[in-house]
């Protein structure tokens, strides 16, 4: 017995929504009046950034003009379509190919802004800014420079007038020159 598909489920658990609406033209200006000024362009434009043919929109221009040299009617924008479908599978975008078709045939120019936007800002670079300042290391000398001195000492007795800082200083500069330039720096 074959099984009868009624419904075809709308999207993956997990899916998300668009980012903007189908008429939220005015979130990204630029984009839209470069839509509505030379809309070819914007199309290759807009599959060059998702990572498709720049030429593949032009289709959308030749085809229904073929086909309709051909005796056959073209309603739905097969490329626009296409992108709409692609954009919402690559970033898990809820909704079905029923959406997909009445948005590409009512609304060409709304769908390509809105896959635009979606586009622009799925691409967005999130920089994490740390706020604790990490601690630095401390540059030590490559060639340290060691002076050679002899320095009358006394066995057992500190120097006169010399407190327990500058003996401090002393001994660890006789037992090494490193440790002693940077104590001194």
């Amino acid at each position: 017995m074959a099984t009868v598909v009624v419904q075809q489920p709308l999207g993956k658990a997990g899916t998300e929504a668009w980012n903007s609406g189908i008429c939220d033209c005015c979130e990204d200006v630029s984009s839209s009046c470069y839509a509505f000024w030379c809309f070819p362009c914007f199309t290759c434009t807009t599959t060059g950034e998702f990572g498709e043919s720049t030429c593949l929109p032009l289709l959308d221009i030749l085809g229904p003009a073929l086909m309709a040299a051909f005796g056959i009617g073209v309603c739905v924008r097969p490329v626009g379509l296409a992108m709409r479908v692609a954009v919402r599978y690559k970033y898990q975008i809820g909704g079905s190919l029923c959406e997909d078709i009445m948005v590409t045939c009512c609304c060409i120019w709304c769908s390509w802004c809105q896959m635009s936007r979606e586009i622009k800002a799925r691409k967005k670079v999130i920089k994490v800014v740390q706020r604790n300042p990490m601690m630095q290391p401390v540059p030590m000398a490559v060639n340290p420079q060691v002076v050679a001195m002899q320095q009358p000492t006394v066995i057992g007795a500190a120097p006169v007038g010399v407190g327990p800082a500058v003996q401090l200083r002393q001994l660890l500069c006789r037992s090494s020159p490193q440790v002693c330039h940077m104590y001194l720096a």
